[in-house]
Parts: C-alpha cells; sequence; structure tokens
C-alpha cells in the first residue's frame, strides 16, 4: 500500500511578495498571459522536483490559469506524474467539458483524472462557481470517459468506490495543518496508515514551500512512504 500523492496547482505565482500575490489573484480573474519575470509556476517546479528526485509519482491538477509550461511537462514526463483538471466553472456538465477540453486541447493529450476547486464555503475567483457538489461531478466523469475524482473531504479514513469505471475517493489527508485535524491525524497517523493502506495526500505547491515547518513534513513522508498513481481499484 502507498501515498496517492495530490497536487492542486492553484495559483500562477505562488503567495510570496505582494507583487507575485496580486500577480496570481488578477491571472485567475481575467487569464492574463504568462509574465515569465514573475516565476510561473516556480513552487510547483520545487516540488515535482522533489518528487523526481525521490522516484516518486504525483496526480498534478491544473487550473486555467496554472496551464503547465514546456519545463513543468518535462518534469512531469519524467517523474510520470498524471496531469489532471482542477475543475473551477462547475454550474453544468457544459461548463465542466469546456474546462476538460481546454485543458486536453492545451496539452495536446487526454486527461482522464479531476479534482474540484474550492471546496464550497468560499467564491475563489470570478470563474469560480463555489458550491461541492460531488453527486454532480461523478456522472460528469463518467459521461467524459473519466478514470479518477479525487473529492475534498477532510477525513482520510474514508474509503474509495468505484462504479462505471471511475474512481472515486470522497476524501483526502491535507498537508496542509489548517485544513485537517492535526491532532486526531497528525503526520504520524499518515506514515501508518499509507504503510498499509492507500492514502490520498493533498498539498498545494505554494503553502509547501512557504512553510518550513510543512515542507519539513513533506520531506520526510516522500522520503519514507512509496506512492502510486491509481486508476482503479
Amino acid at each position: 500500500m502507498a501515498l496517492i500523492v495530490r497536487i492542486d496547482v492553484d495559483r500562477p505565482y505562488g503567495q510570496q511578495g505582494f507583487v507575485r500575490h496580486v500577480a496570481s489573484r488578477i491571472s485567475s480573474d481575467y487569464f492574463l498571459p504568462r509574465m515569465e519575470w514573475l516565476r510561473y509556476l516556480e513552487e510547483l517546479q520545487t516540488i515535482l522536483r522533489i518528487l523526481n528526485a525521490n522516484g516518486k509519482s504525483a496526480y498534478v491538477f491544473f487550473r486555467k490559469c496554472t496551464y503547465p509550461t514546456s519545463e513543468v511537462c518535462e518534469l512531469m514526463e519524467a517523474g510520470g506524474h498524471q496531469f489532471g483538471l482542477h475543475l473551477e466553472n462547475s454550474r453544468s456538465a457544459e461548463t465542466f467539458h469546456e474546462e476538460l477540453q481546454s485543458l486536453q486541447q492545451k496539452l495536446g493529450r487526454p486527461v482522464t483524472s479531476f479534482s474540484k476547486h474550492g471546496s464550497g464555503s468560499l467564491c475563489l475567483g470570478r470563474h469560480h462557481y463555489a458550491p461541492y457538489e460531488p453527486e454532480r461531478y461523478l456522472p460528469w466523469g463518467k459521461q467524459a470517459g473519466m478514470k479518477v475524482f479525487f473529492g475534498n473531504l477532510e477525513d482520510p479514513q474514508l474509503r474509495p468506490t468505484q462504479d462505471d469505471g471511475l474512481l472515486y475517493f470522497p476524501s483526502a489527508f491535507w498537508l496542509e495543518p489548517y485544513w485537517r485535524d492535526a491532532k486526531k491525524f497528525p503526520i504520524q497517523w499518515l506514515l501508518s496508515e499509507a504503510a498499509e493502506k492507500d492514502v490520498v495526500l493533498l498539498l498545494h505547491p505554494d503553502n509547501v514551500t512557504a512553510s518550513p515547518a510543512i515542507m519539513q513534513e513533506f520531506l520526510q513522508v516522500i522520503e519514507k512512504l512509496e506512492t502510486v498513481v491509481p486508476t482503479s481499484l
């Protein structure tokens, strides 16, 4: 059994530094051209290099404002990572398919996994549809031939299900401690459980690189645990 690493790429320029923080927000709302001088997707590249150096693979989910560069694609290929859609405009099946087709066109390849941006409480941008409604996404995913959907619940003990070829992980161990019950689910819990069963580890690159404590825990689990990128039970 092993760790299933899920990386949601929310911000194109991270959150450190006023200019990069503002650029991330504006790019999210208006899909501005990439500004390489602001170190586009630098935090994701850092995480991918760490994974690659340790021989570990992940699912990586992209929004429209964080589409990968050729350099990121090279790191993805080198590490055996899987491209996924980080669904933002989940108003309807039509908007789901529009986002999926846009990412596939950008990558020039099929995309068969997806996650949802936001957990329902906050509107996170001009194009973001805030409600979190996994019961609607599952049939959309099946219709589109998707293989894996990662949900946003915060109890990592919930087990996955599979229906009509779509593997559904309803919950995850959120690496960032402010999104999980750190007393009930400390990092030691993850180290123990992922040695016995598959557990989803969810992280956001800019949060990991901004915090030495979170980075230390990330390095600890990546160095000690095996990883898998499953598409079926």
